[in-house]
């Protein structure tokens, strides 16, 4: 069974997840798994904790204007 593993930054919605994994699925089903053995862990993270480029997202002005849904 594949085991999928999302990283985002805290704060997704949960329709926005909700969205991540069927689509996940999706794509697994198309090369004939079922949907049944589509495991999906979503992650989410702090800003604080995440970095892009050498700038933690919390701190950097061009980095923070990126929105989650």
């Amino acid at each position: 069974m594949p085991l999928v593993q999302v990283s985002v930054w805290a704060g997704m919605s949960v329709e926005s997840k909700r969205e991540i994994a069927k689509g996940i699925t999706k794509v697994f089903e198309e090369i004939g798994i079922p949907k049944e053995a589509v495991e999906i862990i979503i992650y989410e993270a702090p800003k604080t904790n995440w970095a892009t480029g050498g700038e933690l997202h919390s701190e950097s002005e061009r980095l923070s204007k990126v929105k989650v849904p």
